[in-house]
């Protein structure tokens, strides 16, 4: 099955690796993603193949605003390319961990096509911050 589904807690060493469990590896070693914080309070790690379509859509959103070089370039320099380690680990940089809050134990989410890394407290209070309308939505989607 395709994609990124479930949640795990792993603890992140005093280097900031984090292991991805063996469900978001896919690949495998050498696999590249792109890490990038483009939503407070959490960080998105994308596969190769989903980044190169957010990437399309950043060089159009570029092109027909000359105020969006700014949000792109915030975006940009929030990123960086992550590949897994022979145990499955990937590098959290330092800057990205503070702009996360990442210490300790960290909840790394699937969300379909990426995958979310979050502070386990942020995570929690952004369940309970659900928008109203599930009921709709869920309805809508699963019939």
């Amino acid at each position: 099955m395709d994609g990124y589904f479930g949640r795990y807690e792993y603890q992140m060493d005093e280097k900031g690796r984090v292991s991805l469990p063996a469900a978001f590896r896919k690949g495998g070693e050498g696999e590249r993603f792109l890490l990038v914080q483009w939503e407070e309070p959490y960080l998105t790690l994308f596969p190769a193949e989903a980044w190169r379509r957010v990437q399309e859509r950043l060089l159009e959103y570029r092109k027909s605003d000359p105020a969006a070089w700014a949000h792109v370039r915030e975006v940009a320099s929030n990123a960086t390319e992550v590949s897994p380690d022979k145990q499955g680990r990937i590098l959290i940089p330092a800057n990205l961990q503070a702009k996360a809050n990442l210490k300790g134990t960290v909840v790394l989410n699937g969300n379909l096509d990426r995958v979310e890394i979050w502070n386990p407290d942020d995570f929690r209070r952004s369940l309970e911050a659900r928008p109203p309308g599930f009921e709709r939505f869920a309805r809508q989607i699963f019939g």
